[in-house]
C-alpha cells in the first residue's frame, strides 16, 4: 500500500468502473460514473496498491474523523485480500492522523459492503456528524438510496 502518485490517478477511474460491474448482476446499473482522476487528486489522501493500480482507498477529513470516500479492487485482483489490506492501511492513516474513528457510507445488505465491513470491525453509526448526515443527503440525492438500504459505518482507529 502506498499513496498514489500522479501517474497513479489516471488508472482510478478504470479500476472504479470494473468494480462497479459487479453490481450489475444484483439490477444496479446505474452507479454514478467514477471520478476523474483530477476529482481524485484533490482528495484528503489516496491509496492504492499494485503497479499497475489494482485497487484503491479514498479518504477524506469529515467531521474530525477519516472518512473513506471510496474503495475499489479491479476484480481480476479480487479475491486476493487487497481490499482488506486497503482497509487496513486507511485504519492505520486515519490513527496516525489523530482521527479517532474512521467512516464510509455503504450498501447494508450487499455482501462485499456492509456484512464485509462488519466481518473487518466496523458498526453501523447511528447519529452521523453534521458533515457526514450531508454526504448521506448526497448520496440520496444521487439516487443511490434506490439500491438498497444505506449505513453510516464506523470502526474505532
Amino acid at each position: 500500500m502506498r499513496d498514489a502518485e500522479p501517474a497513479d490517478l489516471a488508472r482510478l477511474p478504470e479500476v472504479e468502473a470494473a468494480a462497479d460491474a459487479l453490481f450489475a448482476p444484483l439490477g444496479t446499473t446505474d452507479l454514478p460514473p467514477p471520478q476523474t482522476p483530477e476529482q481524485r487528486a484533490a482528495a484528503w489522501r489516496v491509496l492504492v496498491a499494485g503497479r499497475p493500480v489494482a485497487g484503491f482507498a479514498v479518504l477524506e477529513r469529515v467531521d474530525g474523523d477519516v472518512h473513506l470516500e471510496q474503495l475499489s479492487v479491479h476484480p481480476s485482483a479480487g479475491r486476493r485480500g487487497l481490499g482488506t489490506a486497503l482497509l487496513a492501511a486507511a485504519v492505520d492513516v486515519a490513527r496516525a492522523s489523530g482521527a479517532r474513528r474512521l467512516t464510509l457510507t455503504t450498501y447494508a445488505d450487499v455482501p462485499w459492503n456492509g456484512p464485509w465491513y462488519a466481518a473487518r470491525g466496523f458498526a453501523e453509526l447511528a447519529d452521523p456528524g453534521p458533515e457526514l448526515a450531508a454526504l448521506v443527503a448526497h448520496e440520496a440525492a444521487l439516487g443511490l438510496t434506490a439500491h438498497g438500504r444505506r449505513v453510516v459505518m464506523a470502526r474505532a482507529t
